[in-house]
């Protein structure tokens, strides 16, 4: 009796082509297709850990540009768009290297559980690798291509979110200033990449109003955890509300202080009615920012600036005021 032949499609071909008998009926690609899909995942995975919806924190690398007036020329652009890549580089290394390290206690945890490395989309060796290569090539390429004091400030800005990683974010207060000097080193950097030198005001400002941003996103964290929602947090149960409230309120009228002392100095130049100006849409956003805050719904401040329209048509007034300062000058 003949033996009968199994008839299966040539990859890319319209004829079928004899098959060996006994041949298993599934393709020999699909092993590498599968181990093609499974590469994909983790690169997204990879892409996912690094959290791409924080990397809109570290814009704020042209504060010190923007302060000095100094964002007039396309070089400038370049350079801050170079300052951006690397403090997002440092940012994901530590991002990799936290999620990690936390991989087993995030299992157990109801939210968590879903990030990648928890998950196992990505391998614990893996992150431990891509963040341990990322956190020396930023600094490395800070002092390449910008110089010195920029790369020392993305290697101390490592060391300090790894130490809090580790050891900080269990100690009171120490971790809400740790957390406020990354916001400010954020806004260091792209005066220090492109030689501007910070003024004090500037300094003063921008640390008391992250701490205005910091205090009020765990006040509204420690409301939620107080009616037993929100995500569990070392010392988030420490604190109280009062003093956290306390604490946001004393960040938030310093922040304004500051900057209204800064806007009332007079420099002699024509941009200081425009500069007297801006102070009302700074004082009406960080009044609009604290109803979020009072309300305890400024845990995800990126969210709130982002989706509330008044206080971005606020934001824009204070822009368009303070362009036509630094304009005229």
């Amino acid at each position: 009796m003949a033996e009968r032949t199994t008839l299966v499609h040539a990859p890319g071909g319209d004829e079928p082509a004899p098959a060996a008998p006994g041949a298993p009926s599934p393709p020999a690609a699909a092993r590498p297709a599968g181990r093609a899909g499974a590469a994909r995942r983790c690169a997204y995975g990879l892409l996912l850990t690094a959290r791409p919806r924080q990397w809109v924190k570290n814009v704020l690398v042209a504060a010190a540009p923007a302060a000095a007036g100094q964002l007039d020329s396309f070089a400038v652009a370049v350079r801050l768009a170079l300052v951006f890549a690397l403090f997002t580089t440092a940012a994901s290394a530590v991002y990799l290297l936290n999620d990690a390290r936390d991989a087993e206690a995030d299992r157990a945890h109801p939210d968590k559980c879903r990030r990648p490395v928890a998950a196992g989309t990505v391998p614990v060796g893996l992150a431990y690798a891509v963040g341990g290569v990322l956190a020396p090539v930023s600094a490395v390429a800070a002092a390449l291509c910008c110089n010195a004091a920029t790369a020392v400030l993305l290697a101390g800005y490592v060391a300090m979110q790894i130490a809090y990683c580790l050891v900080l974010k269990r100690i009171l207060v120490i971790d809400l200033a740790v957390v406020t000097a990354g916001f400010v080193m954020r806004a260091m950097c792209g005066g220090l990449a492109l030689g501007i030198p910070l003024s004090r005001w500037f300094l003063i400002t921008a640390g008391f109003g992250a701490l205005f941003m910091v205090a009020a996103k765990r006040y509204s964290e420690a409301l939620l955890v107080g009616e037993g929602e929100g995500e569990t947090r070392a010392l988030l149960r420490e604190y109280t509300v009062s003093y956290l409230r306390f604490v946001w309120q004393l960040a938030a009228g310093a922040a304004v202080l500051a900057y209204c002392l800064w806007a009332l100095e007079s420099d002699g130049g024509g941009g200081s009615l425009w500069r007297q100006l801006s102070m009302v849409p700074l004082l009406l956003a960080v009044l609009r920012y604290a109803v979020f805050a009072d309300r305890g719904a400024a845990g995800s401040p990126e969210d709130v600036l982002l989706r509330d329209r008044p206080l971005a048509v606020t934001g824009l007034c204070w822009g368009l005021l303070y362009g036509l300062s630094v304009a005229a000058l």
